[in-house]
C-alpha cells in the first residue's frame, strides 16, 4: 500500500526544495498573487494552503465581499473575495481563481479569494518607494508594481471580522 501524503506536507516539501536551490542566506518567502488587476506579495508564513476555489455555501445577510463558507477536509472556512473587500471589483470565479487558506497561527478559519497565483517572488532586490497611503510599493525588474498584503493586520480589522450586514 502506498503512503498517502497530506497536501499541506507536499506543498511545504515543494517549497523547501525550491528554497534549497537559493544559495543566499535569506530565503524567498513571498507568494505573488493578483487581486483586481493589482500585484500583491503574501508572506508564505501567513498561508496554510493554496487551492482552487471550492464549492461555496452562500450565507444570507452578509456583506457583498463574503462569498460564503467552504468545507475543506471537514473544516469550515469563510471565503472573502479580496477584490470586493478592497472595493476594487469582484473575483471572476474563473478557473484561475485561487483561495489562500489563512495559516492556523492567526486563529481564524478564513480563505482569501484571489484572481490568480503568480508564483514565488523574491522582492529583496526590487526598488521600493512609499505610496500615497504610506504603504511600501515594490517594483520588479520589469517595472511592475507590487504591494505586500498584511494578513495579520487584515484578520484583526473590525470590518473583516464583522461579516453581517
Amino acid at each position: 500500500m502506498s503512503k498517502r501524503l497530506n497536501l499541506r506536507e507536499f506543498q511545504q516539501g515543494l517549497l523547501d526544495r525550491l528554497q534549497a536551490t537559493d544559495t543566499s542566506e535569506a530565503r524567498v518567502s513571498t507568494l505573488g498573487v493578483q487581486i483586481a488587476g493589482r500585484n500583491w506579495l503574501v508572506e508564505m508564513g501567513d498561508i496554510a494552503e493554496v487551492m482552487p476555489l471550492p464549492r461555496l455555501t452562500l450565507v444570507p445577510f452578509t456583506k457583498p465581499w463574503f462569498r460564503g463558507v467552504a468545507n475543506v477536509r471537514g473544516n469550515l472556512y469563510g471565503v472573502i473575495d479580496m477584490a470586493a473587500y478592497e472595493r476594487s471589483g469582484v473575483a471572476s470565479g474563473d478557473v484561475n481563481n485561487r483561495v489562500l487558506l489563512v495559516a492556523g497561527r492567526h486563529a481564524i478559519n478564513a480563505a482569501l479569494l484571489v484572481d490568480a497565483v503568480l508564483g514565488l517572488r523574491d522582492a529583496r532586490t526590487w526598488r521600493q518607494s512609499e505610496g500615497f497611503d504610506k504603504q511600501t510599493e515594490y517594483y520588479d525588474e520589469h517595472g511592475a508594481s507590487w504591494r505586500k498584503l498584511d494578513v495579520h493586520g487584515l484578520v484583526e480589522q473590525a470590518e473583516f471580522l464583522q461579516i453581517g450586514n
